[in-house]
């Protein structure tokens, strides 16, 4: 892209920001790629992530795997409680927070559609009732079974050795004793309690009924291909509501069809150069 062309592409961006009557937010892993947080994208990333893993030749998704809990909880907490630790550390980048000032600014409605179970949004200061957590979250637990329709806080201190990656200490379920488990739909899952997600879509599905004539500024950040939930939800919104209008930013996989707009980089720089064309 030449100068010229992407000075032409931060100006329409920059317009639609500064029209939007209402924000969509969608994001996927690389989201939270400039919070330091790792996106797993494929073998190497992640084992680069947690060597152990490497050592022992385990993929992500065979350890992001519900029969774990059941055959050696010690291994799946041991894998979900470092990832619990790391989120409950990380500190969300500005990217989040210049987002909220666009809304804030132009006094607009919102909403969040992600893929991550992080809880980074919330921590930043979205409202809890404005957020669609597509694959749940690892800060609310649920039996492994499950023996129960419960949920609840993940309020544990999980120790982990990281040198073997195995727990110290496995959370159980309150009304039955068996091992708990995060509250996210991990791979070849048929134990995943998604009330708290469904009920999140109908808050979504509501919020899209409501603003379908506003002008809308959905703004995609870090949703790749390999799991499409998030562009898909995108795309969905940008081609079937006449005024709204999809800002993609990614840099491995930003194409996307005008009207809408492809910016070939990574969250943080792209929301930082679009804010420079704020007036």
């Amino acid at each position: 892209m030449s100068p010229d062309q992407e000075h032409h592409l931060l100006e329409r961006a920059a317009r639609i920001i500064d029209k939007a009557e209402a924000f969509v937010i969608t994001a996927g892993a690389g989201m939270g790629v400039d919070s330091g947080l790792p996106d797993f994208r494929g073998d190497h990333g992640f084992w680069q992530a947690y060597p152990p893993y490497a050592r022992l030749g385990l993929s992500f998704v065979e350890c992001a795997n519900p029969q774990h809990f059941e055959r050696d909880p010690a291994f799946g907490w041991g894998f979900y409680g470092h990832r619990t630790n790391l989120y409950r550390s990380t500190v969300p980048h500005e990217g989040f927070h210049i987002i909220r000032r666009w809304i804030e600014r132009n006094q607009a409605e919102y909403f969040v559609v992600t893929s991550n179970v992080d809880g980074q949004f919330q921590k930043a200061g979205y409202a809890e009732d404005r957020i669609l957590e597509v694959h749940g979250s690892i800060h609310w637990l649920q039996c492994h079974s499950p023996c129960c329709h419960t949920i609840w806080p993940n309020d544990e201190t999980i120790e982990v050795d990281e040198t073997s990656m195995r727990a110290r200490h496995c959370p159980r379920c309150p009304a039955c004793g068996q091992v708990s488990r995060p509250n996210i739909l991990m791979f070849g899952d048929r134990s995943w309690l998604p009330d708290r997600t469904r009920i999140q879509e109908h808050r979504f599905d509501r919020f899209l009924a409501d603003n379908a004539d506003q002008r809308i500024a959905v703004i995609e950040m870090g949703a790749g291909s390999a799991i499409p939930t998030i562009r898909a939800t995108s795309e969905r919104i940008g081609w079937n509501l006449e005024h709204a209008t999809v800002i993609r930013i990614n840099p491995r996989e930003p194409d996307i069809k005008a009207p809408h707009i492809s910016m070939p980089c990574g969250a943080l720089e792209g929301l930082r150069k679009i804010e420079l064309f704020l007036k």
